[in-house]
This record gives C-alpha cells, sequence and structure tokens, in this order.
C-alpha cells in the first residue's frame, strides 16, 4: 500500500512552490511576466556572449601554470612592469592634480572662460587614434613637428624623443596627460559646481578666502569625488594600449611596453595567444584590489558629492 504524505507536509511543498513562483515573477502576472521576460532575455545574453565567455576563456587560456616561469624568464616582461608602475604612479597624479587645478580656474565666471573649456574639452572629444598618431610624427627626431621649430627658432638640434626608453616613456605619459585631462577637469569641475554657495558663503564670513577656501572647504568636500576619480583613472589606464602603441610602438627595443601591449606583441607579433593572456592576467593582483576599493566606496553611504 502507498504511503500517504502527511497535509502539512503536501502543504508546505506547495507553500514552497508559491513562494518561489513568487521569487521569480514578483508582483508581476500573466503578459506582464512575458514581457518582462521578453525584454531581459537579450541583454542577459548580450552579457554572457560578450562579458562573461570573453573573461571566462581568457582565464582558461591563461590557466597553465607553465606560462609564468617563461614569462617571468623575460627580461622584457620586468621591464614592462616597471614601466606600468611608473606609467600609473606619475601620469595618473599628475593628470588627476593637474585636472583639480584646472577645474578651479574653469570655475570663474565669464563668457570667456566658458569659450576658452570648449577649446580645452577638444583633445579629449577627438579620436584617439588619429590624435596619437600626429604626435608620433610631432616627435620624429628627423624631420618631426617639435625638433624643426626648435631648429628654426631656437637653431638647436632636438633630442631624439623616441629613440631612448626614458625620453620616449616621458613622451608616452604627457601625450595620455594632454589627451585625457579634460576629461577628468571637467569631472571635478561638475563635483566644485555641487557644493553649495551657503557653505562658501559662511565660509567667507569666517575669513576663508583663496588658498584657505580651497584647503579647509572646497577639497574636503571633493576628496571623496577625486579619490573615485583617481580609482577610475587608474583602472582605465591599466587596460590601456592605445596611447603606447601609437606613440612609441613599445619601442625602442620593446623598452617602453606597458602590461597591455606586451600581452599584444605576445598574442599577435609572437604568436603565443596564452602568453600575452598570462602577462595581462598578472596585472590582476593590482587590478581586483582597485575595484573592491571602488565598489566599497560606491556602497558607502558618507562619499560626498
Amino acid at each position: 500500500m502507498a504511503d500517504i504524505a502527511h497535509p502539512q507536509i503536501v502543504q508546505g511543498r506547495e507553500y514552497g512552490t508559491i513562494s518561489q513562483a513568487r521569487w521569480w515573477r514578483g508582483h508581476l502576472q500573466g503578459s506582464e511576466y512575458a514581457w518582462a521576460l521578453a525584454f531581459c532575455i537579450p541583454y542577459v545574453a548580450v552579457f554572457f556572449a560578450f562579458v562573461v565567455y570573453p573573461v571566462a576563456f581568457g582565464i582558461w587560456m591563461g590557466s597553465d601554470a607553465a606560462l609564468y616561469p617563461r614569462l617571468f624568464d623575460d627580461p622584457i616582461y620586468w621591464q614592462t612592469v616597471v614601466n606600468t608602475a611608473l606609467f600609473l604612479g606619475i601620469a595618473i597624479n599628475v593628470k588627476l592634480f593637474l585636472a583639480l587645478l584646472l577645474s578651479g580656474f574653469f570655475m570663474r565666471r565669464g563668457w570667456w572662460v566658458k569659450a576658452l573649456l570648449m577649446v580645452f574639452v577638444l583633445p579629449w572629444a577627438v579620436p584617439a587614434l588619429p590624435t596619437y598618431i600626429s604626435i608620433h610624427w610631432m616627435l620624429n627626431g628627423e624631420w618631426g613637428l617639435i625638433n624643426n621649430l626648435l631648429w628654426h627658432v631656437l637653431g638647436i638640434n632636438g633630442p631624439d624623443w623616441l629613440t631612448t626608453r626614458w625620453l620616449a616613456l616621458t613622451s608616452v605619459m604627457v601625450s595620455h596627460v594632454w589627451k585625457w585631462l579634460p576629461f577628468w577637469t571637467v569631472i571635478l569641475l561638475a563635483g566644485r559646481m555641487a557644493i553649495p554657495t551657503d557653505i562658501q558663503e559662511a565660509a567667507r564670513v569666517d575669513g576663508a578666502t583663496g588658498f584657505r577656501m580651497f584647503v579647509h572647504v572646497n577639497f574636503p568636500l571633493i576628496a571623496n569625488l577625486y579619490f573615485i576619480c583617481t580609482l577610475l583613472s587608474t583602472i582605465f589606464s591599466l587596460g590601456d594600449f592605445n596611447v603606447v602603441t601609437f606613440v612609441s610602438g613599445g619601442g625602442p627595443a620593446d623598452s617602453t611596453h606597458v602590461l597591455a601591449t606586451l600581452g599584444i606583441r605576445y598574442a599577435f607579433d609572437l604568436a603565443q595567444p596564452r602568453l600575452g593572456v598570462a602577462a595581462v592576467i598578472t596585472a590582476l593582483p593590482l587590478l581586483i584590489p582597485l575595484v573592491i576599493m571602488l565598489m566599497r566606496k560606491f556602497k558607502t553611504s558618507q562619499v560626498q558629492l
């Protein structure tokens, strides 16, 4: 004789099934639930196709432990690690510091300031590829614009900008700062404009003007924004290969590569895609803490502006 389930057990199972259905459906019923699925499924498919799959495939390609001894034995890799650290440590901080100063300048009143801001934003607005290629030819040691100006105006021979490691790396960093400085200036300018005017007026009544106003009032109010911009800029720049590829090309003698361009060199120039992925994966110990700090900063309730 078959066992008869206890009525309470049956009711518990039915309640669990109903609870799961409510969890999936929420308050949507019938056609509303069908339309919700119709709108969500394409986005989920795109997310898995262009985010989950590439990341998982890349991690799988770099999962072979034998790749990393080969990578660490390459002197160019360690040179690249130094270049990446210098690029992030110097270019990012110089760029954000200048953006902070210029955001204060563009807070001035007057139509000419607004017109100047519009011109100032143009380097960021134009595409990166023609910009960096133009800079590359401007820095050419023989017929570049800068060396020709030095010869015709001052009568001196300009340096070979792209044929020595440190000059080429400096040129890369200056190009990066010049390209992205307008963007971060506008972000910090928006942060400054969001500061309540009554706070500034009260500070002026108390005698805070000029530098004291900046140190004791303005900067503390946008300090969190400045820190978030620094984290974002570091994350973006860690994966940016455009400036090195098109300004120095990684030269001379592969001495100005960063991790992003070194991965491209291994994958395409040397036809070792797994080693290229492994080179990029070595940036994860830096990238993951930055992303965690960024997410924690977004979650905190005390973030200002």
